[in-house]
């Protein structure tokens, strides 16, 4: 009796372990009915393009009441054409509060933006291709970090963090998992100018830890050569529109605005072929006549982002589950319908001497007008309905809106013309 006793003290260790943590739907359903954020939490530093110190800061998101302590991670990289975006946007919170109710420690990444002026906008945009990708490699090193000096204050399992990006963030996502040596950095890009030393894993903070991932989402982004994937790379799931006029669904010239050539990049249609030839795990859902992240605003493409994306990573996460590339149904309503489906307008575009604004927020908000490096030239507050801007005293050239209310930020292009 008592011998028996002990043998299944024993064992018990080995029973609790060997119990997938995938069960009961955990990784993979909505299984938490809520989540905790905090917000503004200090993860690294560098030079932003001008030479200036900038702090880094992710917010975390955790399922509330969750008694498990090693959770995987996914870190979030928000879009925005490298001059704006932010981790609060609508093309990434959703996302995090969903997957956080899945199980998933998430954190929501800011890092440096801004593009300096040029004749040739493709150096300039390559550089901030590198400052985004050391920013979220720091992100990544944060949290293993935080894992082997602060008592996993987080929760998380060093061994199964995940990258996902939206956009200009999946571009960077793309590059963190793939771009993993000296010599693919591109050598047109100056190591010697401000915040782009440190060769492939920067200077953004929390050295001597790796910032390798196990996995990557990439919606809507593009890689700068398919060389960059080798065999043995992380997985990777890719969403795309077929009419992506921002960010090439194929082997295209990426643009800003439509109006200035930038270089050739290889987006999601050529990336997951890619993958098929290499022996990589890979899902492609391909958004059929679908122009740019159609899941900021569409539900029902939101809702097929979050059911092929929780599909693909519980996979990763738990090797017994079959890798799955189809829709499938999550019962619980997903946190893109707190926010309104009715997508913010613009018009005309090109613009003159003023633009029309429809925004749909019933609590009203503010804008921001931002300029290709990223700067402020022209805010205010914006209401219910349509509104019109002046754009007196704008150069020619092409600028984004933000428009923040209590739903999250929305950035919109437009280009100002002479007629």
């Amino acid at each position: 009796m008592k011998t028996s006793l002990l043998l299944s003290v024993l064992l018990l260790p080995f029973f609790i372990s060997a119990q997938s943590p995938c069960e009961d739907g955990r990784y993979r359903d909505m299984i938490f009915p809520s989540f905790t954020l905090e917000s503004n939490i200090l993860y690294g530093n560098n030079l932003d393009y001008n030479g200036l110190a900038q702090d880094l800061f992710l917010d975390i998101y955790r399922p509330e009441g969750d008694t498990e302590t090693y959770r995987p991670l996914i870190i979030v990289v928000h879009g925005g054409s490298f001059v704006a975006g932010s981790k609060t946007g609508l093309d990434v919170v959703p996302f995090c509060k969903d997957f956080a109710r899945m199980g998933y420690v998430v954190a929501s990444i800011q890092y440096r933006l801004g593009v300096p002026l040029s004749f040739n906008l493709a150096i300039p945009f390559k550089n901030a291709v590198l400052r985004g990708t050391h920013d979220s490699r720091a992100a990544v090193r944060f949290f293993r970090r935080d894992f082997a000096e602060n008592a996993n204050a987080y929760g998380i399992d060093p061994d199964k963090i995940f990258i996902a990006g939206s956009s200009a963030g999946a571009i960077n996502a793309l590059h963190l998992a793939y771009m993993d040596t000296e010599d693919e950095i591109a050598q047109e890009v100056d190591q010697s100018l401000p915040g782009l030393g440190g060769g492939v894993e920067g200077n953004s903070g929390n050295a001597g830890y790796a910032s390798t991932v196990s996995g990557v989402v990439n919606i809507a982004g593009a890689l700068s050569s398919l060389d960059l994937m080798q065999e043995g790379d992380a997985p990777v799931c890719s969403f795309h529109g077929t009419g992506d006029s921002v960010v090439p669904y194929g082997e295209d010239m990426l643009t800003v605005g439509g109006f200035f050539d930038i270089d050739t990049v290889y987006g999601s249609s050529v990336i997951d072929p890619r993958a098929e030839e290499l022996g990589i795990d890979h899902c492609f859902s391909v958004q059929w006549l679908q122009g740019h992240v159609p899941h900021v605003t569409n539900v029902a493409y939101y809702d097929t982002l979050r059911s092929i994306s929780s599909n693909f990573l519980s996979h990763l996460v738990c090797p017994e589950i079959e890798l799955d590339c189809a829709y499938r149904t999550i019962d619980i309503v997903s946190s893109l319908l707190e926010y309104s489906s009715s997508e913010a307008k613009i018009w005309p575009n090109p613009a003159s001497t003023e633009i029309h604004v429809q925004a749909h927020s019933p609590k009203g908000g503010s804008f921001l007008i931002l300029d290709l490096t990223g700067q402020r030239v022209g805010s205010g507050l914006i209401k219910q309905g349509e509104q019109v801007i002046s754009l007196d005293g704008l150069p020619n050239g092409l600028y984004l809106l933000q428009l923040q209310d209590e739903r999250g930020l929305k950035t919109l292009r437009f280009h100002k013309s002479a007629s």
